[in-house]
């Protein structure tokens, strides 16, 4: 069964099959109603471009069947407003959400800068096909076909996000993480990414999907 994947301002992606629709990190970049008509969503970390309790408070109470699943730092945030329905989970889980079978890889958010913290982040791999890593550069074990990139942030530079995508070695990379990333600069992006790294690279623009 193929996956529809929509693009969604930022880090934010929906995956839908079989009439059921999973979000990943709907956060404060993203739409207002960027967790609205999910039925499983999916937390990196508690960064705000990627947690925003309102949306996902509205996604929630939209669906009373919703469920969460993210790490301890994002769980202790939200669970007691919805509980049962805010699941923990860390690096090496496996669970199935809404349909969508669900592997857990990563533990910790790429260093920033020497000086800040380093706080948890896990990535998610979706029916054996989709990752989405979060903030970090995680390298699955396991074949990813499509692999959600992100493009640009304070705790990357080019060359490694090309050399990500040679060490992952998906089928296609799809741009996210992308809110700060200028119309200048993105051909330039576009031009590197695909002629460097080794796979098909595509981008989208928020609100535009395409079947995987």
């Amino acid at each position: 069964m193929s996956l529809k994947l929509t693009k969604k301002t930022h880090a934010c992606v929906r995956l839908e099959k079989d009439g059921r629709t999973l979000v990943i990190d709907p956060g404060t970049f993203s739409e207002q109603d960027a967790a609205l008509g999910a039925d499983a969503i999916l937390v990196t970390h508690e960064h705000l471009d990627h947690f925003n309790e309102e949306r996902l408070r509205s996604g929630l109470e939209a669906n009373p069947a919703a469920e969460i699943w993210t790490l301890r730092s994002v769980a202790e945030k939200i669970s007691a407003a919805f509980p049962g329905r805010v699941h923990t989970v860390g690096h090496g889980d496996a669970f199935s959400a809404a349909g969508f079978e669900v592997q857990v890889h990563g533990e910790l958010h790429a260093v920033i800068h020497p000086d800040i913290p380093r706080i948890t982040n896990i990535g998610f791999l979706v029916d054996g096909s989709v990752f989405h890593p979060g903030d970090a550069l995680t390298v699955p074990d396991h074949p990813v076909d499509t692999l959600m990139l992100p493009v640009m942030a304070p705790w990357n530079k080019i060359s490694e996000v090309i050399d990500y995508v040679r060490e992952v070695k998906p089928r296609r990379a799809i741009d996210i993480h992308d809110a700060l990333l200028t119309d200048l600069a993105r051909p330039i992006y576009d031009a590197q990414i695909g002629g460097l790294g080794g796979a098909d690279h595509a981008r989208l623009t928020p609100g535009d999907s395409t079947e995987l």
